[in-house]
Protein backbone atom coordinates (compact mmCIF):
# COMPACT_ATOMS: atom_id res chain seq x y z
CA UNK A 1 0.00 0.00 0.00
CA UNK A 2 1.37 3.20 -1.24
CA UNK A 3 1.81 6.16 1.82
CA UNK A 4 -0.31 9.04 1.47
CA UNK A 5 3.08 11.26 -0.03
CA UNK A 6 3.69 9.23 -2.81
CA UNK A 7 2.29 9.90 -6.67
CA UNK A 8 1.46 7.06 -8.68
CA UNK A 9 3.77 7.81 -11.93
CA UNK A 10 2.03 10.28 -14.32
CA UNK A 11 -0.33 11.25 -11.43
CA UNK A 12 1.16 14.54 -11.12
CA UNK A 13 -0.64 17.21 -13.81
CA UNK A 14 3.08 19.18 -14.54
CA UNK A 15 3.00 22.43 -15.25
CA UNK A 16 3.63 25.37 -12.62
CA UNK A 17 6.24 25.71 -9.78
CA UNK A 18 5.87 22.76 -7.41
CA UNK A 19 8.42 22.87 -4.16
CA UNK A 20 9.03 19.27 -3.17
CA UNK A 21 7.17 18.02 -0.42
CA UNK A 22 9.17 16.62 2.54
CA UNK A 23 8.90 12.90 3.23
CA UNK A 24 10.55 10.12 5.60
CA UNK A 25 10.62 7.67 2.57
CA UNK A 26 13.50 6.03 2.12
CA UNK A 27 13.84 5.48 6.25
CA UNK A 28 16.53 5.58 8.47
CA UNK A 29 19.45 4.51 6.41
CA UNK A 30 18.73 6.94 3.62
CA UNK A 31 21.44 9.39 4.63
CA UNK A 32 24.02 6.29 4.99
CA UNK A 33 22.46 5.41 1.60
CA UNK A 34 23.27 8.56 0.40
CA UNK A 35 27.25 9.29 2.01
CA UNK A 36 27.74 5.39 0.26
CA UNK A 37 27.08 6.86 -2.92
CA UNK A 38 29.06 9.96 -2.23
CA UNK A 39 31.96 8.05 -1.44
CA UNK A 40 31.94 6.05 -4.44
CA UNK A 41 31.96 8.65 -6.03
CA UNK A 42 35.37 9.72 -4.44
CA UNK A 43 36.44 6.44 -5.14
CA UNK A 44 35.48 6.00 -8.52
CA UNK A 45 37.21 9.90 -9.21
CA UNK A 46 40.74 8.21 -6.79
CA UNK A 47 40.99 4.85 -7.28
CA UNK A 48 43.93 3.39 -9.15
CA UNK A 49 43.42 -0.09 -9.13
CA UNK A 50 44.17 -3.70 -10.30
CA UNK A 51 42.27 -4.33 -13.30
CA UNK A 52 40.80 -7.49 -11.46
CA UNK A 53 39.53 -5.01 -8.41
CA UNK A 54 37.78 -2.48 -11.23
CA UNK A 55 36.17 -5.56 -12.66
CA UNK A 56 34.81 -6.62 -9.24
CA UNK A 57 33.90 -3.31 -8.56
CA UNK A 58 32.37 -3.14 -11.80
CA UNK A 59 30.06 -5.76 -11.70
CA UNK A 60 28.97 -4.68 -7.66
CA UNK A 61 27.90 -1.74 -9.03
CA UNK A 62 25.58 -3.07 -11.76
CA UNK A 63 24.52 -5.38 -9.33
CA UNK A 64 23.05 -2.41 -7.20
CA UNK A 65 21.80 -1.11 -10.63
CA UNK A 66 19.84 -4.03 -10.88
CA UNK A 67 19.02 -4.04 -7.41
CA UNK A 68 17.38 -0.30 -7.68
CA UNK A 69 15.91 -0.14 -10.73
CA UNK A 70 12.44 -1.46 -9.90
CA UNK A 71 12.38 1.32 -7.99
CA UNK A 72 12.33 4.06 -10.33
CA UNK A 73 10.27 7.12 -9.36
CA UNK A 74 9.38 10.29 -10.56
CA UNK A 75 10.74 13.40 -8.94
CA UNK A 76 7.61 13.93 -6.86
CA UNK A 77 8.21 10.38 -5.50
CA UNK A 78 11.59 10.05 -4.63
CA UNK A 79 13.06 10.88 -1.59
CA UNK A 80 15.80 12.81 -3.16
CA UNK A 81 15.46 16.39 -2.15
CA UNK A 82 12.68 15.82 -0.31
CA UNK A 83 14.76 14.95 2.73
CA UNK A 84 14.58 18.09 4.93
CA UNK A 85 16.06 15.53 7.87
CA UNK A 86 19.60 14.85 5.83
CA UNK A 87 22.08 17.71 4.73
CA UNK A 88 21.42 18.93 1.87
CA UNK A 89 17.61 17.58 1.91
CA UNK A 90 19.30 14.28 0.58
CA UNK A 91 20.36 15.20 -2.86
CA UNK A 92 23.42 13.34 -4.18
CA UNK A 93 24.07 16.15 -7.19
CA UNK A 94 24.77 18.83 -4.44
CA UNK A 95 28.17 19.60 -2.81
CA UNK A 96 27.54 18.80 0.92
CA UNK A 97 26.30 21.91 2.50
CA UNK A 98 25.42 22.82 5.92
CA UNK A 99 23.82 26.15 6.84
CA UNK A 100 21.59 27.67 8.73
CA UNK A 101 20.04 31.72 9.05
CA UNK A 102 21.37 34.04 11.20
CA UNK A 103 19.20 37.43 11.85
CA UNK A 104 19.38 38.42 8.05
CA UNK A 105 21.97 36.14 6.92
CA UNK A 106 22.97 32.62 5.97
CA UNK A 107 25.97 30.99 7.23
CA UNK A 108 27.61 27.50 7.08
CA UNK A 109 30.30 25.40 6.33
CA UNK A 110 30.97 23.42 3.29
CA UNK A 111 33.42 20.70 1.81
CA UNK A 112 34.12 19.80 -1.89
CA UNK A 113 35.06 16.07 -2.06
CA UNK A 114 37.78 13.98 -4.42
CA UNK A 115 34.66 13.81 -6.56
CA UNK A 116 34.43 17.64 -6.96
CA UNK A 117 38.60 17.50 -7.87
CA UNK A 118 39.45 19.88 -11.07
CA UNK A 119 43.42 19.90 -11.09
CA UNK A 120 46.30 20.32 -9.03
CA UNK A 121 44.19 19.92 -5.58
CA UNK A 122 41.71 22.22 -6.97
CA UNK A 123 37.56 22.13 -6.62
CA UNK A 124 36.05 22.20 -10.74
CA UNK A 125 35.22 25.60 -11.40
CA UNK A 126 31.49 24.30 -12.06
CA UNK A 127 31.27 22.86 -8.21
CA UNK A 128 32.17 25.81 -7.34
CA UNK A 129 29.47 27.24 -8.98
CA UNK A 130 26.93 24.68 -8.37
CA UNK A 131 27.45 25.38 -4.57
CA UNK A 132 26.72 29.18 -5.20
CA UNK A 133 23.24 28.37 -7.08
CA UNK A 134 22.24 25.85 -4.01
CA UNK A 135 23.38 28.56 -1.58
CA UNK A 136 22.08 31.85 -3.00
CA UNK A 137 19.11 30.30 -4.13
CA UNK A 138 18.46 28.86 -0.40
CA UNK A 139 19.37 32.16 0.74
CA UNK A 140 16.40 34.18 -1.08
CA UNK A 141 13.69 31.20 -0.38
CA UNK A 142 14.56 31.30 3.67
CA UNK A 143 14.83 34.84 4.04
CA UNK A 144 12.13 35.88 1.89
CA UNK A 145 9.97 32.29 2.88
CA UNK A 146 9.04 32.25 -0.75
CA UNK A 147 9.87 29.06 -2.34
CA UNK A 148 8.25 29.92 -5.36
CA UNK A 149 11.48 31.22 -7.18
CA UNK A 150 13.57 30.61 -9.80
CA UNK A 151 17.44 31.52 -10.52
CA UNK A 152 17.42 33.82 -13.67
CA UNK A 153 21.56 35.17 -13.23
CA UNK A 154 24.40 33.47 -11.27
CA UNK A 155 27.36 34.63 -11.46
CA UNK A 156 30.75 33.81 -9.93
CA UNK A 157 34.42 35.54 -9.81
CA UNK A 158 37.04 32.82 -8.35
CA UNK A 159 39.43 34.68 -6.39
CA UNK A 160 41.35 31.92 -5.57
CA UNK A 161 41.30 28.08 -5.80
CA UNK A 162 39.09 26.06 -3.21
CA UNK A 163 40.76 22.98 -2.17
CA UNK A 164 39.25 20.03 -1.94
CA UNK A 165 38.62 17.93 0.89
CA UNK A 166 39.18 20.30 3.94
CA UNK A 167 36.49 22.53 5.75
CA UNK A 168 35.30 25.81 4.15
CA UNK A 169 32.95 28.49 5.47
CA UNK A 170 29.73 30.07 3.63
CA UNK A 171 27.65 33.54 4.20
CA UNK A 172 25.11 35.02 2.23
CA UNK A 173 22.49 37.65 2.04
CA UNK A 174 19.87 39.75 -0.22
CA UNK A 175 20.98 42.65 -1.01
CA UNK A 176 18.07 44.01 -2.21
CA UNK A 177 14.56 43.28 -3.19
CA UNK A 178 12.73 44.75 -6.23
CA UNK A 179 9.00 43.66 -6.97
CA UNK A 180 9.38 40.00 -8.07
CA UNK A 181 12.88 39.99 -8.24
CA UNK A 182 15.82 39.02 -5.37
CA UNK A 183 19.24 40.08 -5.27
CA UNK A 184 21.36 38.03 -3.60
CA UNK A 185 25.36 37.79 -2.95
CA UNK A 186 27.78 35.17 -1.18
CA UNK A 187 31.26 34.07 -0.70
CA UNK A 188 33.14 31.29 -0.12
CA UNK A 189 36.00 31.57 2.48
CA UNK A 190 38.83 29.33 3.79
CA UNK A 191 39.31 31.25 7.26
CA UNK A 192 39.63 35.49 6.44
CA UNK A 193 40.43 34.75 3.16
CA UNK A 194 38.30 34.68 0.34
CA UNK A 195 38.07 32.12 -2.29
CA UNK A 196 34.67 33.29 -4.49
CA UNK A 197 31.99 35.52 -4.71
CA UNK A 198 28.83 34.99 -6.18
CA UNK A 199 25.76 36.87 -6.77
CA UNK A 200 21.93 36.03 -7.83
CA UNK A 201 19.21 37.23 -9.20
CA UNK A 202 16.12 34.81 -7.86
CA UNK A 203 12.43 35.76 -9.42
CA UNK A 204 9.39 35.24 -7.58
CA UNK A 205 7.29 33.14 -10.19
CA UNK A 206 3.82 34.10 -10.92
CA UNK A 207 0.95 31.65 -10.46
CA UNK A 208 1.15 28.49 -12.72
CA UNK A 209 4.80 29.84 -13.92
CA UNK A 210 7.06 26.54 -14.24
Amino acid sequence: MESADRHPVGAHPGGGFKPSEPTTRGGPDYGRFIEAVRTLQDHARAADAPDEVISRAAAMVEAVNELLQPYWADEWTSPSGRRLDLPNRGNVLSVPLDVRRSDDRVVGTTRFRRFHLGRNGAAHGGAVSLLFDSLLGYTAATLTGNRYQRTAYLHVDYRKIAPIERPLQVSAQIDRIEGRKTFVTGRLLDGATVLADGEALCVRLKPGQP
